[in-house]
């Protein structure tokens, strides 16, 4: 990977141009949402950078993918129009190529695992997609998508592993750049590469000097292995699924080879923390990919510090309940909700002399739960874990020092 890269080599500017992405602007112009980007004042102070948000989760489906889609939709002969695209995609990509293939007359069959949940079933369907489930795995309804591509002769269009998609993509440079062409940096979310590609070239091509840092989730640094030669491991169950990519592009890693200046990688701790900051502070929702770019931010500030750094928040599809854990355990990581699991003895009186230690406090006790069978305890033995609401983690400290005073054994549950 090359440092502070001034042109692209040969390898790159074959594969994709500046030209190619305004183009693609020029296309889809009226048929996406031109997506406002804006200054957060809190957030540059916390981030010790000027931060730039760019809100792609205001697209009609809640992600940029809309943009490549369309683009490939628009390149396609009548012939293939009729006969109709299919796709592999349980995500972002499905909805939006289904929604502009309805708009346009376009058939769009999206092959989807068995495994998908059922709401991203009827998302996809609700904006015109026809799914058909097939495998247990991605990889299995990626092959069975690419067989059904050959025998109904439908035109397969890749999430990312498309220079048009990646033309469509890279329209969100350009919006930033036209809307703030001061700013010193990108941070781009990386799963197969699609977005980075196409917006680096856009970037390169019109402000040369601009700093380009690509990050992926660290259970997925597949991008990372690619064009660093590590061999982290891949898998897990990120928050991130967006740009949970098992392999890169390989149109893809060509072009960011050249282009970026550096790849980062991000906890899910991290995630977390970066998608309740976005809620908190700007009052936006977005997917664990959508947080990725601030998340790295701020685990990563010594690469932006007092630079104008610009963050696709690239999508906003999330599951209500995933948002409220990830709500939820942000305020425990900060202190704001604790579980104490305290060791009494099973006598009247025990639990509200407790209590009171939590009164004088003024810390508020949310839920109570006894247990006194499954315990190594005495018989006569018991635990209770409380869950409680304080203002900030030194309140908490501050309880727990007391009850240990009064001789209670405290144990505070932790979230890595």
């Amino acid at each position: 990977m090359t440092q502070h890269v001034q042109t692209k080599s040969a390898s790159a500017t074959s594969l994709l141009t500046l030209d190619d992405v305004r183009a693609a602007a020029a296309r889809i112009a009226g048929n996406v949402v031109r997506t406002p980007i804006l200054h957060s004042i809190t957030l540059s102070a916390i981030c010790g950078a000027e931060i730039w948000l760019k809100f792609e989760n205001q697209q009609f489906t809640a992600a940029y993918k809309e943009r490549g889609a369309l683009n490939a939709l628009l390149h396609l002969t009548e012939e293939q129009r009729e006969r109709g695209v299919i796709a592999a995609s349980a995500g972002n990509h499905a909805q939006g190529l289904s929604y502009h293939g309805r708009r346009l007359g376009v058939p769009v069959t999206i092959v989807m695992p068995k495994t998908t949940p059922t709401v991203k079933v009827m998302q996809t369907e609700s904006v015109g997609g026809k799914v058909v489930l097939e495998g247990e795995s991605f990889d299995e309804a990626y092959t069975f998508a690419r067989s059904m591509e050959k025998q109904l002769g439908l035109t397969f269009v890749h999430p990312f592993d498309d220079p048009n998609v990646a033309a469509g993509q890279g329209t969100v440079a350009l919006e930033m750049l036209e809307d703030q062409p001061d700013l010193d940096m990108l941070v781009i979310p990386i799963g197969g590469g699609g977005l980075a590609t196409g917006m680096s070239t856009a970037a390169r091509g019109i402000k040369p000097d601009i700093g380009l840092i690509g990050v992926e989730a660290e259970l997925y640094p597949s991008m990372y292995n690619r064009l660093k030669g590590t061999t982290y491991p891949i898998g897990g169950d990120t928050l991130a699924e967006g740009i949970a990519v098992a392999e890169p592009g390989q149109f893809t890693s060509v072009v960011l080879a050249d282009l970026l200046d550096d790849l980062v990688l991000v906890s899910e701790s991290e995630l977390e923390h970066a998608l309740a900051l976005l809620l908190q502070i700007e009052k936006t929702v977005v997917e664990g990919a959508g947080a990725a770019g601030l998340a790295a931010v701020l685990a990563h500030g010594h690469l932006f510090k007092g630079k104008k750094v610009g963050i696709v928040l690239c999508g906003g599809n999330i599951d209500q309940r995933l948002l409220a854990n990830v709500l939820l355990r942000d305020l425990a990581r900060s202190g704001r909700l604790a579980r104490l699991r305290l060791t009494l003895q099973d006598r009247p009186g025990a639990l509200y002399k407790v209590i009171e230690q939590f009164n004088a406090h003024q810390v508020n006790i949310l839920e109570v739960y006894h247990q006194r069978i499954f315990t190594h305890l005495p018989a006569k033995g018991l635990t209770a874990d409380i869950e409680c609401e304080a203002r900030d983690g030194a309140q908490i400290e501050a309880l727990v020092s007391a009850l240990r005073a009064k001789g209670y054994e405290v144990v505070q549950a932790e979230l890595n």
